[in-house]
C-alpha cells in the first residue's frame, strides 16, 4: 500500500476520485495510527509521520468510499492533569463524514478498570465500537435549490424522523423511521397541505445509543447525544450499508426542496456522548482531551459541565470553534440544509464562566458569510448559572420563546394576572427583544415542543405519567403549566372532550395569530398524544411515534390547523416584520393605530385594567391599513383588519365591538366553539357572544373603516 503524505486541510477523510485523505488534529498527541477496517474486522494500521500545525496527516491512493477506519492515538495518559490517550482505544474521527454500527457497552470502551478506576484499562476496543466511513461526496442536486423563507412568513414544524414515518399507513414498511420515509410522497404532502414552509428536524447527527438505557429496553431516542458532527445518524438510513446515510438525507433534503419546505436541523455542540470522567473513550476524549472539553480548572480529572449530560465542549479552544464553524458550513453547502436551532445555546456562549453574547462563537457566525445567512435559533438557555437567556441573543439570532409558552399556557388554563404578559406575547414580546434593535422574528413561539406534553396532552393532564421511563417518574419538568379540563387522562365524558378540543384549538389559534415565528410540534395538528408522558426521550415506540390513524375529531383539527396557517399565510397583519408602534402610520389618511385592546364591554383598555388580576378576557384590533413597512417591491402593505376576542374565563362573555370609525361590518372567520357561524356577519357597535374558554376572530377589508376614528385605543 503506497502513503503519501497528503495535506494538513480539510480535515477528516476526503475522497478525491484517485483516493483519500486523512487529517486529524492533535496537539498532544506523540504518534497517531490511521486503521483501516477490512469486512471482517481486520485491522491495517499506518502511522501518520507528517504534521503540520498538531495535524497529522496522509494520503492513501486508491482508497475508495465505504472503507471503514479509526485512529489510535499515543500520548499521555493523564487524567490528573487533563490529558486521557489511550492506543488501545479505536477512536472515531472528528471529521467523520459517516459512521458505522453502535456501541455496544463492553467495559473495553472505557480507559478506567471498573474495579480500579485509577488504572488505565488496555482492553482493546475494537469490535465494541463505532468506526468512521470514507465517503462520496458526489450526488446529483439536479436543480436543487433553498426555498429561502423570509423568517416572518415562516412556520416551523418541529419533527422526529423516526416519530414521524414510523406509524403512516402509506409508508413502504422499509422506509418508515429513516429519511427515505420523510421523503415519501404521504409525508411531503401531508407537510405541504398544513402550509408549514420548514421542518425542524430533531438531533439527526450521529449520536449513541446508551448501553444502560439498552440494558433497560429503552433506547436513546431522542437523540441528543452527539458523537459525531459530520455524519448523518446511521439508524435513519433505509438501506444500512456504511455510508449510505449520506446520499439518503441528501434525497430528502431535495424532497423537501421540490415542496418549497426548508430543512433546518436541531444541533448539539454543546457536549459529546463520552460523558463525564465516567464515561467511554470514543473520539475526542481520547484525541485531545484538555483541548475538546472544559475541564475544572483546579480539578482537571473532572469536567465543567453546563449541560446535565456529564461535559461540556471548550468554547474557546480554536480548534473546536474551528470543528463547529467546518460542520455548520459543511451541513449547509454539502447538505443543503436551511438552518439550525441549537440546543443549549447559552452553553456555546460560556467563552469562560458566564454567558457572554459576545463569545468568539457568536462573532465566528456573525462573521462568516455562509452561516450569517441561514436560519439561527437558539435554545436560549442551559443548566448553568446564569443559564436563562430568553431575549440575550445577538441580533442575528431567533430564539425559542420560554417566556411565550409560559404565559400563553398559563392564560389559557385560567391563571389570574397573566393578561398584560399574554397580550405582550401575542404581540411579538418587544419587551424582549425590541431594545437590542431586533424584530418580531426574534421569537420563535411554541405552545409545545419535544421536551414536555403534548398538546393533546396538555389539556388532558395535571401530572406527568412517566412511569415507562423506569425511574419512578422522578425524571421530566413536574410543572407543566397544564390543566386536564377537570378529569385526569382519558374519558368518554362529551363536555370534558369538547372542552379540551376547544383549549387545543385556542392555543393553535393564539400560536398562528400571534407575532413572531410560529413552531407547531409534530402531531399536534392531529391531536397526537403519549399518555402523560412528558419525557419520551428513552420511547422508541409507538408511545412516542405518531398515530395516522385519525377518527373524526382528528381530522377535524388537521382542517382546522390548515385553516389557520393559510389565513397568516394570506394576511400581513398576522405576520409583520416590524413591532407594533401603537400609532397611525403618518402616510394613511387615518387615525387608527396600528394595534388597540379592549375590555369586553368595548371600552380602551387603561392601565388599572391590565391589572385587574381576575380579568381572563380581551379584544385585540389589528389594523391591516397601518402596516409601516413595504413590500419587497417597495410598495406599501396594505391588508385587511382583524378583531380578535380572546375569553379564557369559565364564563361565557358578551363582546361589544367598536363603533364604526373600526369598520362598519365585520365578518367571522374563525370561533374555536363554532358559536358563529364562518362567513356570518356582525356590525359594528353590536354585541357578540364567546363561549367560555374559546376565541372569536372577526375581520373587514380594507378600506371599509371610517376616517375619522377618534376612539385610538392603548397600546
Amino acid at each position: 500500500m503506497q502513503i503519501w503524505p497528503g495535506h494538513p486541510y480539510p480535515l477528516g477523510a476526503t475522497f478525491d476520485g484517485t483516493g483519500t485523505n486523512f487529517a486529524l488534529f492533535s496537539e498532544v498527541a506523540e504518534r497517531v495510527e490511521l486503521c483501516l477496517i477490512a469486512d471482517d474486522g481486520g485491522e491495517t494500521r499506518i502511522e501518520l509521520t507528517e504534521v503540520d500545525g498538531f495535524v497529522w496527516h496522509a494520503y492513501v491512493p486508491g482508497l475508495n468510499p465505504g472503507q471503514r477506519y479509526g485512529y489510535r492515538v499515543h500520548g499521555p495518559y493523564d487524567p490528573a492533569n487533563g490529558h486521557r490517550c489511550n492506543p488501545s482505544k479505536l477512536l472515531l474521527d472528528p471529521y467523520a463524514k459517516a459512521i458505522d454500527g453502535q456501541i455496544d457497552g463492553d467495559p473495553s470502551l472505557f480507559s478506567y478498570r471498573f474495579d480500579a478506576p485509577d488504572e488505565r484499562n488496555d482492553d482493546d476496543s475494537a469490535g465494541h465500537t463505532m468506526t468512521s466511513v470514507v465517503i462520496n461526496p458526489f450526488f446529483d442536486w439536479g436543480h436543487d435549490r433553498p426555498p429561502q423563507h423570509e423568517y416572518h412568513a415562516s412556520v416551523i414544524y418541529e419533527a422526529h424522523v423516526k416519530g414521524l414515518t414510523m406509524r403512516h399507513p402509506d409508508v413502504p414498511e422499509e422506509l418508515r423511521g429513516t429519511y427515505a420515509g420523510i421523503a415519501h410522497p404521504a409525508i411531503v404532502d401531508h407537510l405541504a397541505s398544513l402550509g408549514v414552509t420548514a421542518i425542524e428536524l430533531m438531533p439527526v447527527h450521529q449520536f449513541v445509543n446508551d448501553p444502560h438505557l439498552v440494558e433497560k429496553g429503552l433506547s436513546n431516542y431522542w437523540g441528543y447525544n452527539t458523537i459525531g458532527f459530520f455524519a448523518p445518524h446511521n439508524g435513519y438510513s433505509a438501506l444500512g450499508q456504511p455510508g449510505q446515510q449520506v446520499q439518503d438525507f441528501k434525497a430528502m433534503v431535495k424532497a423537501l426542496h421540490a415542496a418549497d419546505i426548508e430543512v433546518i436541523l436541531d444541533v448539539v455542540y454543546n457536549h459529546t456522548a463520552e460523558g463525564n470522567h465516567l464515561g467511554p473513550t470514543l473520539s475526542f476524549r481520547g484525541i485531545d482531551n484538555a483541548a475538546y472539553y472544559r475541564l475544572v480548572d483546579d480539578d482537571q480529572a473532572h469536567y465543567f459541565d453546563t449541560t446535565g449530560t456529564g461535559n461540556s465542549l471548550l468554547m474557546r479552544h480554536p480548534h473546536v470553534l474551528q470543528l463547529i464553524m467546518d460542520s455548520l458550513r459543511y451541513w449547509v453547502q454539502d447538505m443543503h440544509v436551511d438552518g439550525f436551532r441549537f440546543d443549549l445555546a447559552s452553553t456555546l456562549a460560556r467563552q469562560f464562566h458566564e454567558v457572554d453574547r459576545l463569545s468568539a462563537f457568536f462573532d465566528m457566525v456573525q462573521q462568516d458569510p455562509v452561516i450569517s445567512q441561514v436560519k439561527l435559533i437558539a435554545e436560549p438557555w442551559d443548566l448553568g448559572a446564569g443559564g436563562y437567556q430568553v431575549g440575550g441573543f445577538p441580533p442575528l439570532w431567533s430564539e425559542w420563546n420560554g417566556d411565550y409558552r409560559d404565559t400563553v399556557r398559563d392564560f389559557w388554563r385560567g391563571e389570574p394576572s397573566t393578561l398584560a404578559q399574554f397580550a405582550s406575547r401575542i404581540a411579538g414580546s418587544s419587551d424582549l427583544y425590541e431594545h437590542t434593535g431586533r424584530k418580531p422574528i426574534a421569537s420563535v413561539n411554541f405552545v409545545t415542543a419535544h421536551d414536555g406534553f403534548t398538546l393533546a396532552d396538555l389539556v388532558s393532564y395535571n401530572e406527568k405519567h412517566n412511569e415507562a421511563n423506569g425511574e419512578d417518574n422522578k425524571d421530566g419538568e413536574s410543572h407543566n403549566r397544564s390543566w386536564n379540563c377537570g378529569v385526569e387522562g382519558p374519558t368518554s365524558d362529551p363536555e370534558v372532550r369538547a372542552l379540551r378540543g376547544r383549549q387545543q384549538r385556542n392555543f393553535l389559534t393564539t400560536l398562528l395569530l400571534s407575532q413572531g415565528v410560529p413552531m407547531i410540534a409534530h402531531g399536534d395538528e392531529l391531536g397526537r398524544t403519549q399518555q402523560g408522558n412528558n419525557n419520551v426521550y428513552a420511547q422508541d415506540n409507538e408511545l412516542s411515534w405518531i398515530d395516522w390513524n385519525l377518527d373524526a375529531p382528528r381530522l377535524a383539527l388537521v382542517e382546522f390547523t390548515q385553516r389557520l396557517v393559510r389565513l397568516r399565510r394570506d394576511h400581513p397583519v398576522l405576520r409583520r416584520r416590524r413591532f407594533f408602534a401603537g400609532q397611525p402610520d403618518q402616510d394613511r389618511e387615518s387615525n387608527l393605530r396600528d394595534i388597540a385592546w379592549f375590555t369586553p364591554s368595548g371600552e380602551n383598555m387603561r392601565q388599572e385594567a391590565w391589572e385587574v388580576d381576575h380579568a381572563r378576557a380581551v379584544m385585540v384590533f389589528l389594523n391591516g391599513e397601518a402596516i409601516s413597512e413595504p413590500d419587497p417591491r417597495g410598495e406599501p402593505i396594505v391588508d385587511d383588519s382583524f378583531l380578535v376576542m380572546f375569553n379564557a374565563s369559565p364564563d361565557d362573555l358578551t363582546f361589544t365591538l367598536p363603533p364604526a370609525d373600526f369598520g362598519a361590518e365585520w365578518t367571522c372567520v374563525l370561533d374555536t366553539d363554532h358559536n358563529l357561524e364562518v362567513g356570518e356577519s356582525v356590525d359594528a357597535a353590536s354585541v357578540v357572544k364567546v363561549t367560555a374558554r374559546s376565541t372569536v376572530v372577526l375581520t373587514r377589508p380594507a378600506g371599509t373603516a371610517g376616517a375619522g376614528a377618534s376612539g385610538l385605543g392603548s397600546a
